[in-house]
């Protein structure tokens, strides 16, 4: 039975539940960019929004390449994710009341009126994940994923997946 575009969102959403920051790579014409970023929401549609410096470097990869990847990471429960989307800047006053929270305040301390914020949104079309089901540690998954030839094979104790959006 084929999954529904909602259920895949939601699966989404569950996968990345409790992991505040994610890794945006950018890339910027001549390397690729990666720096942390603290997600605001994924919303019904499955959009990643973060807030940024509306002048900042990112934005000028984005606005120049919009193909992004956003990578997720809970050491924890031995899930990782990695979402392939496209970006762009949204300079939204409504949504960025809606969005704007005290988490958000600690990078931006003058709330919505900080001069050149702006929303950074991402619309996924392809997310990858993994988990690791087993007790068996962090670093054996590691090294299975380092060096197995064939990763689905090694990791059939696990679940590894794909979501088209």
């Amino acid at each position: 039975m084929e999954t529904t575009y909602y259920e895949n969102i939601k699966k989404f959403r569950e996968l990345i539940d409790g992991i505040d920051i994610a890794i945006l790579s950018t890339y910027n014409g001549n390397e690729i960019k990666a720096r942390p970023m603290a997600t605001t929401e994924v919303d019904e549609d499955g959009n990643i929004w973060f807030f940024t410096n509306e002048y900042s470097g990112k934005v000028d990869d984005v606005e120049a390449e919009h193909k992004v990847s956003v990578t997720y990471s809970n050491s924890t429960h031995n899930t990782y994710v990695v979402v392939s989307g496209n970006a762009i800047v949204v300079e939204d006053r409504i949504k960025m009341e809606k969005l704007f929270n005290s988490a958000t305040r600690a990078f931006f301390p003058q709330g919505v009126d900080t001069p050149d914020l702006a929303l950074l949104k991402v619309r996924p079309y392809e997310i990858e994940y993994w988990i690791n089901q087993h007790d068996e540690g962090m670093l054996r998954f590691m090294g299975i994923l380092g060096s197995s030839p064939v990763i689905d094979e090694e990791l059939h104790h696990g679940e590894h997946g794909k979501i088209k959006l």
